[in-house]
């Protein structure tokens, strides 16, 4: 026997070989000592009998039922799987709901209040409205019944000459009002427009319709001296009087 075969026999080539502890290299050394030596390959042979005989001997009987019981823990798992799957997907889609919920009750909550700040104001001017309605009223009664209110006959003239109206001063509660009994009809190009003077500023008091209610009364602004008077402006009214279409006057 060749000396380099004898050392390869003498060590643990074989054996490490057989139970798959060689690297790379070594395995291709055995192999082809396995291949090239007569004495190497029976020696191998011999060496892979004692092993497959020493794992029988070692051998110990696969328990009963342990494929069902593999079986059915590789299914637990899958269900398992598939239910945090579901779990996942059910709290994704529970998350999504969330956030979508509360998306629509913040725009809910912001359009209420945006709802209830213009429920507020109109309730607001409602009531601002009906303090100035009651105020009025007030007014009215003092000036129409209290002995102080002076009265003044207001008669047109020019194109205006059938208006009529009457106006009440009350110096002592610094109030006046005027009452148009009657307003002529003017072209459908023209109206009348109330004006007055009070402390050396004018104030545009607005167009005089066709009253239906002719009992109705007009505040006038009060001042020392103020002066009232009417004219006859184009349709809808201007924003200043022109002077000489000015058709009544009212001095108090």
């Amino acid at each position: 026997m060749k000396e380099k075969v004898k050392i390869f026999l003498e060590s643990d080539s074989l054996e490490k070989y057989l139970l798959g502890h060689t690297s790379k290299e070594e395995s291709q050394q055995v192999e082809r000592y396995i291949a090239m030596y007569p004495e190497v390959r029976e020696t191998y042979d011999e060496l892979q009998k004692n092993l497959e005989t020493f794992a029988k001997m070692y051998a110990r009987k696969t328990p009963e039922g342990l494929k069902e019981i593999i079986l059915s823990s590789a299914r637990k798992e899958r269900m398992v799987s598939r239910s945090f799957f579901r779990y996942a997907i059910a709290a994704s889609v529970a998350i999504m709901a969330f956030a979508g919920a509360s998306l629509f009750f913040w725009n809910q909550n912001k359009n209420l209040q945006e709802e209830n700040a213009l429920v507020t104001n109109k309730i607001k001017y409602l009531e601002d409205d009906m303090k100035n309605q009651l105020e009025d009223m007030r007014n009215q009664f003092i000036v129409l019944n209290n002995p102080d209110t002076k009265k003044y006959q207001v008669n047109g003239k020019k194109e205006g000459k059938e208006l009529k109206a009457i106006a009440y001063i009350n110096p002592v509660k610094k109030l006046s009002y005027i009452n148009v009994s009657n307003v002529p009809q003017l072209p459908e190009n023209k109206c009348f427009q109330m004006w007055a003077e009070v402390n050396g500023e004018l104030v545009n008091l607005g167009v005089i319709k066709q009253f239906n209610e002719k009992d109705k009364l007009l505040a006038l602004p009060y001042a020392d001296k103020a002066i009232g008077y009417i004219t006859i402006e184009p349709e809808g009214g201007n924003t200043s009087p022109t002077v000489e279409n000015i058709v009544a006057n009212i001095t108090y």
